[in-house]
């Protein structure tokens, strides 16, 4: 098995290499991601963090609401190309492609924790908020937005599938033709645009974010904790029924296009500023 890219054993975060933050505080725990230099972008070590931080907050009786935030001019504006590590490897092209299915339904294991805790967690959004960034930030139970925020899918704009499941839950919150035409074209969305379809449920001027996020948090953790979890998972049962199934199938279409050639051709024109020219390979 090769899953050097992956720490699948270390429980503890490094002084120094923290990509998120974890603060708790007047029964909010607030994880912020702490890489403003990188536009916040998202690495394996990301995925590992949030997975460990999320475990924390889910036993912890002192909270009773989270606050997902962002430092710097981003909330996330996709994977950090510059992380150390970079592609799951395997001896043959099958083995490689099984090896990014495991590593695919790995992300999508961590991410469920923060979307499967039992306190409900409020996502605060400013500029880019863009590929896992964006798949992020619909693993909230309520998201707010700046005015500048900007949404977006462009997985297909480099030759791989939508990875964490982004395109399923926008299906979910705004319907399936939405759901395609963002994850199909990689267009971006304005804030308006994403409250009109239910992506997020309020746009404030961006010194209003913070604050407002802060309070709406605070004024779930004042509620009675047993009523607030379980209304959390009577709605969710009902949305998300369909999709263990879907994300198992998302894990696989993405292993097999992050192993293709277009994959390839989509990072190397991208690094080089020139259309790709995908072949279907």
């Amino acid at each position: 098995m090769r899953y050097r890219v992956i720490d699948t054993i270390t429980t503890e975060i490094a002084a120094g290499e923290e990509r998120i933050r974890l603060e708790v505080a007047d029964g909010i725990a607030v994880l912020t991601l702490c890489r403003p230099d990188t536009l916040n972008g998202w690495s394996w070590e990301s995925t590992r963090q949030l997975g460990l931080l999320a475990d924390r907050i889910r036993f912890d009786p002192s909270v009773r609401a989270v606050l997902l935030r962002a430092e710097g001019r981003a909330f996330c504006a996709g994977i950090d190309v510059t992380a150390p590590g970079g592609a799951i490897t395997g001896a043959s092209a099958a083995e490689r492609t099984r090896n990014y299915y495991e590593g695919i339904r790995w992300v999508h294991e961590r991410f469920a924790v923060l979307a499967r805790l039992p306190q409900p967690v409020v996502a605060a959004v400013q500029g880019y908020c863009l590929g896992f960034g964006f798949e992020l930030a619909l693993m909230a139970d309520i998201r707010v937005a700046a005015e500048d925020a900007v949404f977006a899918l462009p997985e297909a704009q480099l030759g791989v599938a939508v990875d964490a499941g982004g395109d399923l839950r926008i299906a979910r919150e705004a319907g399936a033709g939405w759901a395609k035409y963002l994850a199909l074209t990689g267009r971006r969305l304005d804030a308006a645009t994403a409250r009109r379809l239910n992506l997020v449920q309020l746009v404030l001027p961006g010194p209003e974010l913070e604050p407002a996020a802060r309070t709406l948090a605070a004024d779930i953790a004042a509620n009675a904790p047993l009523a607030v979890q379980g209304i959390k998972r009577s709605v969710d049962a009902y949305a998300d029924a369909a999709l263990p199934a879907a994300l198992d199938r998302a894990a696989m279409t993405a292993a097999l296009t992050l192993t293709s050639e277009d994959c390839r051709e989509g990072y190397t024109a991208k690094a080089a500023r020139r259309p790709p020219r995908f072949t279907g390979g």
